[in-house]
């Protein structure tokens, strides 16, 4: 059968224009549909603006260390609204590249929605029809909110990017990695901050000590975190809002904001036309090769469920390509992903938490916790927390969690060896960097 292209890919974002790209490039015929803007949640309304807007919010601080080095500056002012333009700018500048690469790559792109019709066709817009020998579905997610009455008062990170200026209050719902992030930037901003988490401590499914040390920084900077809290509704009061939690107390803000996770995007997307299994979650489950239960339907990124995170759907995208139009199948290796939160302060991290390695292994536990170095002039009383979890029989490194400045920076480098096996023996052979506060991780002498 001669089909319109050899690939279809529906959402734009950081899997779906990998996949397009490369699948171009080794000579498939390939157009991709975005409804919304080239470059998906990550580049528009996620990573990229998140980390320009935390980069905003730290130098209130900076501003005060720096005068324990000497430097006396004028008060301080802040624009929201000269943040937003240049935001705004730079997403745009992004969205323009991400359109252009396409198009290099010889990719057509349908700026409209597509909905799959059968197997091997799509329509968009609900007019043109169009057929495809693959479809790849990369759609993301979409931030979740409970269904309490209120809700819809309450923002998320979608909004967050977009407001028309900054509230004098606000509690952010969540105990997450997105939660803790938009805290930390409200805070940093000037904003009077609750996190409100109905769980007994935050970033659950980290490790723990990583979890607690967080917390405590979290509360030195002056945000309120309340745990075992959950929200039962929300009122209109005023200029701002009326909260009430499960316990009956109350609590009001001029803005709520809801980062309890992110849901996959299939809902009207048309997966049962096709006659794709969808899983509880509404996320679409695949093998190894992201291929759903029907050979022509593959899916990618956070609508699998299987790793949220913009690296993860790019190498899916990657592997994908290789797989169906270069003769190379490929199947990634989710096991063992290096990742960073960027609270305030940072956190990296690789591999297992104690808890989990104290299930399957004997380990030995090493740790530091200091004030860095800047901090010995600054009067900022931060400190940064460093473990590392090793198998004692294989003296396999299984865990490397770091909380403190540029812990993202360091978890990509030993990201590298841990992901090839490395040692203990094998960090203790490899020179110091002095000095760093890194230095530490191959400096460790005793295990707790």
């Amino acid at each position: 059968m001669t089909y319109d292209y050899d690939l279809f890919v529906i959402g734009a974002g950081s899997g779906g224009v990998r996949a397009a790209r490369m699948s171009a490039a080794y000579g498939a015929r390939v157009a991709i549909a975005e409804e919304y803007r080239i470059g998906g949640t990550c580049v528009i309304r996620g990573c990229v603006p998140k980390k320009l807007f935390v980069y905003a919010s730290q130098f209130g601080e900076a501003f005060e260390d720096a005068a324990g080095f000497g430097w006396q500056a004028p008060p301080a002012s802040f624009s929201w609204t000269h943040l937003l333009a240049q935001k705004d700018k730079e997403i745009d500048r992004l969205n323009a590249a991400y359109t252009k690469n396409l198009k290099t790559s010889g990719v057509d792109i349908f700026e409209a929605r597509a909905v799959i019709k059968d197997p091997h066709t799509v329509v968009l817009a609900g007019e043109r029809a169009i057929t495809a020998k693959h479809i790849l579905v990369a759609v993301g997610a979409t931030p979740f909110k409970p269904s309490i009455s209120g809700a819809e008062y309450a923002i998320t990170s979608n909004e967050a990017f977009h407001l028309e200026a900054l509230p004098p209050s606000i509690v952010v719902v969540g105990g997450g990695y997105i939660a803790v992030e938009f805290a930390g930037i409200f805070n940093g901003l000037g904003v009077e901050t609750t996190l409100a988490y109905r769980g007994t401590e935050i970033l659950r499914g980290f490790d723990h000590d990583i979890a607690t040390q967080l917390h405590s920084e979290m509360e030195k900077k002056g945000i309120k975190v309340k745990t075992q809290s959950d929200i039962a509704s929300i009122a209109k009061k005023g200029a701002g809002y009326a909260l009430t939690y499960t316990d009956g107390s109350h609590q009001e803000a001029a803005l709520v904001m809801y980062a309890t996770g992110r849901v996959p995007h299939t809902s009207a997307l048309g997966l049962e036309n096709a006659g794709v299994v969808l899983g509880a979650k509404g996320d679409i489950p695949v093998d190894k090769y992201s291929c759903t239960n029907i050979a022509s339907v593959h899916a990618v990124g956070d609508v699998t469920a299987r790793a949220q995170l913009t690296p993860i759907a790019i190498r899916e995208g990657a592997a994908l390509a290789e797989t169906l139009f270069n003769d190379n199948a490929q199947a990634v290796d989710h096991s063992i992903i290096p990742t960073a939160v960027f609270s305030q302060p940072q956190i990296g991290t690789i591999g297992i938490s104690e808890a989990e390695a104290r299930t399957a292994h004997d380990i030995d536990i090493y740790e530091a916790r200091f004030r860095p170095m800047k901090h010995t002039l600054s009067g900022n009383n931060e400190q940064t927390y460093m473990k590392m979890i090793v198998d004692k029989a294989s003296d396999k490194v299984l865990g490397l969690h770091i909380i403190g400045a540029d812990s993202g920076e360091m978890i990509q480098a030993f990201g590298v060896a841990i992901t090839m096996g490395a040692t203990k023996a094998q960090f203790d052979a490899t020179i110091a960097v002095h000095p760093t506060s890194a230095e530490e991780i191959v400096t460790f002498k005793t295990p707790r």
